[in-house]
C-alpha cells in the first residue's frame, strides 16, 4: 500500500520513506510539546507540594519517549536507506542512555529540592549538591555511549590518570578553598547578613560565601576577600547570632578618695539621660548597671557601665555619646578622672647620690 501511494505521488520508494520517517519525527516530537506544557501547566497549578514535583518529573518525559519511539517503529517499519538506519540506531543509544542517565538524576535533584523546601538551612548545600550529581551522570551516560561506538578508552584513563595528579597537585589551594566552601555551606557558622570577627581582626558583615572566598564589607564600606580555607580553620566570633543585641561595658576611671556609690550613681544617671534623650543603638532593656570592676588600678578607681546595644556597630555611637557625657556629669558632681601617676620611692644610697651631685 505505501508502495502505491509512493508510485501514485511520483516519488521514489527512498524518498518517500525517507519524508515519512522525518515526518513521523517531527509530529512525536509536536505532540511531546503538547504533552510537555499540559503537565507543566499542572506543576505550577500544585505549586508548594509532591504533586508539583510529580508532575515536574513527568513533564521531561514525552518528547524523548515519543521521539524514541518514533525512531525505533520508523526503522523498524520502514525499508530506509542504510546510512539512515546507522545514523537512526546511534540516535536510539543517545536517547536511550539520556532516558538512563538524565531521569534519575532528575528524581535525586527534585528530592534534594524537597528537602530544602521543608529545611531552608539546607538549600545552601543542595545547589552544588546538584551540580555534582548532573555531572556525574553527564559522565556515566558519555562513558557508555562512547564504549557502544567501540572507542577505547583505555588511553583516555591513563592519561586522566597521570592529568588528574598533576592538576590535583597545581590547583590544591584551589580544591582546599571549595571543599572549606562546601563545609561552611553546610555547617554554616556564618551567614550571609552576619556581623563576624576572625583571630586575626578581620570583621565585617558577611555579603557572600562564594566556591572560592567569602566576601566581608567593613563599617568603612570596603570589601574583604577572604578563601574559604582560611575562614574554615579561623576561629570566628559571630556577633548576629543568637540575636544580633549584645552587651557593652565602657570602662571609667576615678581619682582615689572618691565615694565608689556616688560614681555608681552618676553613672546611671548619665546611662538614663541618654536613654531618654533616644541615642541610637541604646536599648533600655535590660537596664545599665553600674559595677566596680575592674577595681584597683595603679593610678585610679576603674568601673564599668555596662549597657546594652542593638547591633555591634552601634557601640562606636553609644561611647562616644556616653564618654560627653560622663566627662560633662563628673565636672559637675567635682569627680576628678585622674591622670596616670606614679611615686617614685628613694632610698637612702640614691638620696646620698643625688645630694652630692647638688654640692657640685
Amino acid at each position: 500500500m505505501i508502495e502505491e501511494l509512493a508510485q501514485t505521488l511520483h516519488m521514489s520508494r527512498s524518498t518517500f520513506y525517507t519524508i515519512l520517517f522525518g515526518a513521523l519525527i517531527i509530529s512525536s516530537l509536536l505532540l511531546g510539546f503538547i504533552l510537555n506544557r499540559i503537565l507543566h501547566h499542572w506543576t505550577r497549578k500544585l505549586r508548594n507540594g509532591w504533586g508539583e514535583y510529580l508532575f515536574e518529573f513527568l513533564e521531561s518525559l514525552p518528547i524523548p519517549l515519543l521521539l524514541l519511539s518514533s525512531l525505533y517503529i520508523g526503522l523498524e517499519s520502514l525499508p530506509l536507506p542504510t546510512r539512515y538506519e546507522h545514523i537512526g540506531s546511534k540516535l536510539i543509544l543517545a536517547l536511550v542512555l539520556l532516558v538512563v542517565a538524565y531521569f534519575p538524576a532528575k528524581v535525586l535533584i527534585l528530592a534534594l529540592r524537597r528537602m530544602s523546601q521543608m529545611n531552608p538551612s539546607l538549600e545552601r548545600v543542595t545547589q552544588p549538591t546538584a551540580f555534582l550529581i548532573r555531572t556525574l551522570f553527564a559522565l556515566l551516560a558519555i562513558i557508555i555511549f562512547l564504549e557502544n561506538l567501540g572507542i577505547s578508552l583505555t588511553a583516555v584513563w591513563t592519561t586522566l590518570g597521570v592529568g588528574s595528579v598533576a592538576v590535583a597537585l597545581a590547583l590544591s589551594e584551589t580544591l582546599s578553598n571549595f571543599f572549606s566552601g562546601l563545609y561552611l555551606l553546610a555547617d554554616r557558622p556564618v551567614g550571609p547578613g552576619d556581623y563576624i570577627k576572625l583571630d586575626t581582626n578581620q570583621e565585617g558583615y558577611v555579603l557572600r560565601i562564594g566556591w572560592r572566598s567569602t566576601t566581608l564589607r567593613t563599617l568603612g564600606d570596603n570589601y574583604v576577600v577572604i578563601p574559604n580555607s582560611t575562614l574554615a580553620k579561623a576561629v570566628i566570633t559571630n556577633f548576629s547570632v543568637p540575636q544580633p543585641r549584645m552587651g557593652f561595658s565602657l570602662q571609667v576611671n576615678v581619682a582615689y578618695g572618691t565615694d565608689p556609690g556616688r560614681v555608681e550613681k552618676v553613672l546611671l544617671e548619665v546611662a538614663q539621660e541618654a536613654m531618654q534623650d533616644h541615642t541610637a543603638g541604646l536599648l533600655s532593656d535590660p537596664a545599665p548597671s553600674v559595677r566596680f570592676i575592674p577595681g584597683f588600678g595603679d593610678s585610679a578607681m576603674s568601673f564599668s557601665l555596662n549597657v546594652q546595644l542593638a547591633r555591634y556597630e552601634d557601640q562606636y555611637v553609644v561611647q562616644s555619646d556616653l564618654r560627653k557625657r560622663i566627662v560633662k556629669k563628673f565636672q559637675q558632681e567635682g569627680i576628678e578622672i585622674p591622670f596616670p601617676t606614679r611615686t617614685l620611692v628613694i632610698d637612702q644610697p640614691g638620696k646620698d647620690l643625688l645630694n652630692a651631685s647638688r654640692e657640685r
